[in-house]
C-alpha cells in the first residue's frame, strides 16, 4: 500500500475534530426531560444501554461500521490528495444542521449533524481515499439512531401479523379467535397477546442494517443495495407470521405451557429467515448478473485521479474552529430563552399550571383532583404544568372519565406520546382513529382528536382473567392551533423555535373512559365531560373555513 506524506493535514483534522467534540459535548443536547445532559454523546449512548430504548442493536451497527471502514481502506489504494471542498461542505452542513436540531430540540437531527462532521474531519485528515472509504460506514451509523416513529409502524405490523396468523391457523383447522392483538382458543386452553417484541419491530432496525450490510458486500449498484434493503421488510413480516403460527400450533397440541416454550425458542427464527433470505437473494442476483456483483480485491482498487483544486486545510480548520466558537455562543444564549408567552390553554394563577378543572359538572359528575405521579415529576422537566381530575358519574358510579392536561415549559420533552405511556402502564392498543369533538356553543371551533382503543387484562375471582376495554382521546393545543397527532405538534413546535424564535407552551389534553358498553357510549361520555369543561381550560379556536 502506497503511503503519501499528508503534511500537516492530520493536525488540522485533529483540531477540527476536537472543536466539534467540544461542541457536541457541551452544547449538543437541548432536551433535558428524559435524559438530563448537555452532551449529545451521553444522550445517544444512554439509549444504547437502556433496555427501554430498544436500541441495543447500535453496538452491532458500530462494530459493522468499523469493520467496513477497515475493509474499505485496505481495498482502496487510491491517492490521498486533499478534497477541501467536500470536507468544508460536510463540516459546514453539519454545523448548520446541529444548530437547527439544537434550537428545535431534536437530538436526532444533531446526531445526523455529528455524522456529517465525522465524515468531514476524516476527509480533511485523510483526503479523497479516506472520504471514499468512510462514506458508507459513517452513513451506516444512521441505523443506530433511535427512531420513535417505528412505534407506529410496529403497531400496524402487530395487527397484520395477528390477523394473518389467525387466518392461516383457521385454514389449518385450528379454531382460534382474534381480539385486537390477542389470539385466543375458544375453549380457553391458551391465550396470547402479541406484544411489540413478537411483532418484530424491536429487531427491524437490526435486521434492516444487516440486510444493507450483506447487499453492500455482495452487490455493486447503490439502487440495488437499497432494493435488497426494502426486501427485508416483507421477510420480517413473513418470519413473524410463521413464528406466531408455530406458537399457536404448539399450544393447540400441548396447551399453554408448550406454546410458552416454543415462544421462547422462536425468536431466532425471524432472524434466520431474514438473514438467510437476504443472502440467498443477493447471491441469486450476483449469479444472474455478474456485472452487478462485487469483484475481487484488485478489481476494486481506485486509480489515482488527477490533482483537484480545493480549499486549504489550514483555512478549513480555522473556519471550522471559529464557526464552532460562534455557534457555541449562540446555543448558550438559546439555553437561557424562556418559554413563549402564548400557552395553548388557560392558565391558573402564577402561570405555571393550567387552570384548575371544575370539581362539579352539573348534578351528574363530581371530579376528584389527581396529583401527578412521582415518576412524572421525576422524568419530566420541572417547569411542566399539570391539571387533572377523575370525574365520576353520580347516577352510575361505575362510569368514570379521566381528564388530564399536561402543559410544557421551555423543554419540548414535557409533551410525550400517549401511546408510549399507555403501553408502559400495561395497556394494549387495538386501534386508532380520528374523531371530531364539539366545542359548546361554537360550531366553528369543533376540532379533531385521536381516539385509541385499548385494553388490558385483570385478574378476576378464582384466577380468571377478564378483559378491560377503554377509550383514550387526545390532542395538542398551542398558540391558537389544535393538532391531533404528535408529528404535527413536533413540526409546528420546530417551526416556531427555528423561524419565530419562540418556545410555544403546548398543552397535551387526554381523556380516558371505559368502553365495556361500546365505543359510541364511551365517546358520548367523553363529549359530555368536554362540553362542560372545555370553556374552563381551552380557548375557543376558530377553524379555518376550509376545515
Amino acid at each position: 500500500m502506497k503511503v503519501e506524506n499528508l503534511g500537516p493535514r492530520p493536525l488540522y483534522a485533529i483540531l477540527c475534530g476536537g472543536a466539534c467534540v467540544a461542541l457536541f459535548q457541551f452544547w449538543g443536547n437541548a432536551t433535558h426531560g428524559y435524559i438530563a445532559s448537555d452532551s449529545l454523546f451521553y444522550w445517544w449512548g444512554f439509549q444504547w444501554v437502556n433496555p427501554d430504548s430498544e436500541n441495543e442493536h447500535a453496538w452491532l451497527v458500530l462494530a459493522l461500521s468499523v469493520f467496513l471502514l477497515w475493509r474499505n481502506l485496505r481495498r482502496d489504494n487510491g491517492d490521498q490528495q486533499s478534497d477541501g471542498i467536500k470536507s468544508a461542505a460536510a463540516l459546514a452542513l453539519g454545523l448548520l444542521l446541529h444548530a437547527l436540531g439544537f434550537v428545535a430540540q431534536q437530538p436526532r437531527l444533531s446526531i445526523a449533524a455529528l455524522l456529517l462532521c465525522i465524515w468531514g474531519v476524516l476527509v480533511l485528515g485523510g483526503g479523497r481515499r479516506w472520504g471514499r472509504a468512510s462514506a458508507f460506514p459513517v452513513a451506516f451509523l444512521a441505523f443506530a439512531i433511535p427512531v420513535n416513529a417505528l412505534d407506529t409502524l410496529g403497531f400496524w405490523l402487530r395487527m397484520w401479523v395477528v390477523r394473518a396468523g389467525g387466518q392461516i391457523a383457521n385454514l389449518l383447522g385450528i379454531a382460534v379467535l382474534r381480539n385486537g392483538t390477542q389470539l385466543i382458543s375458544p375453549d380457553g386452553r391458551y391465550q396470547y397477546d402479541v406484544a411489540a417484541a413478537c411483532s418484530g419491530i424491536r429487531s427491524l432496525m437490526a435486521l434492516a442494517a444487516l440486510s444493507l450490510f450483506i447487499s453492500y458486500l455482495r452487490l455493486r449498484p447503490a439502487w440495488l443495495r437499497c432494493a435488497v434493503l426494502l426486501l427485508s421488510m416483507p421477510l420480517v413480516y413473513l418470519g413473524n407470521v410463521l413464528r406466531i403460527l408455530i406458537i399457536v400450533i404448539a399450544a393447540q397440541w400441548g396447551g399453554q405451557a408448550w406454546g410458552d416454550r416454543v415462544h421462547e425458542a422462536m425468536g431466532f427464527v425471524v432472524f434466520m429467515i431474514v438473514v438467510v433470505g437476504v443472502i440467498a437473494i443477493a447471491e441469486a442476483i450476483a449469479r444472474f448478473r455478474p456485472d452487478w456483483a462485487t469483484g475481487n480485491v484488485d478489481s476494486l482498487r481506485v486509480k489515482s485521479p488527477g490533482p483537484r483544486a480545493g480549499l486549504g486545510s489550514a483555512s478549513i480548520a480555522a473556519a471550522v474552529i471559529l464557526s464552532v466558537v460562534v455557534e457555541a455562543a449562540l446555543l448558550s444564549h438559546r439555553l437561557s430563552v424562556s418559554a413563549g408567552e402564548s400557552p395553548g390553554v388557560i392558565l391558573a394563577g402564577g402561570g405555571a399550571n393550567p387552570a384548575e378543572l371544575p370539581a362539579f359538572i352539573g348534578s351528574e359528575w363530581i371530579g376528584r383532583h389527581v396529583e401527578p405521579t412521582k415518576v412524572e415529576r421525576t422524568i419530566l422537566p420541572p417547569d411542566t404544568g399539570f391539571s387533572r381530575r377523575l370525574y365520576v358519574n353520580l347516577d352510575t358510579p361505575g362510569r368514570r372519565v379521566l381528564l388530564s392536561i399536561v402543559l410544557s415549559g421551555r423543554d419540548r420533552s414535557s409533551i410525550h406520546r400517549p401511546e408510549l405511556c399507555l403501553v408502559g402502564q400495561g395497556w394494549t392498543i387495538d386501534g386508532s382513529s380520528t374523531h371530531r369533538f364539539s366545542y359548546p356553543g361554537r360550531a366553528r371551533s369543533d376540532f379533531d382528536g385521536t381516539v385509541l382503543k385499548v385494553h388490558r387484562e385483570l385478574a378476576g375471582p378464582g384466577g380468571a382473567r377478564r378483559l378491560v376495554p377503554e377509550l383514550v382521546a387526545y390532542w395538542f393545543v398551542g398558540d391558537g392551533r389544535i393538532v391531533h397527532s404528535q408529528f404535527e405538534m413536533m413540526f409546528c413546535d420546530a417551526w416556531d423555535r427555528i423561524f419565530l424564535g419562540r418556545a410555544t407552551r403546548w398543552a397535551y389534553i387526554l381523556l380516558q373512559t371505559g368502553a365495556d358498553d361500546g365505543e359510541d357510549a364511551g365517546l358520548a361520555r367523553i363529549q359530555s365531560v368536554l362540553s362542560a369543561t372545555l370553556p374552563s381550560f381551552q380557548p375557543a379556536i376558530t377553524a379555518h373555513p376550509s376545515h
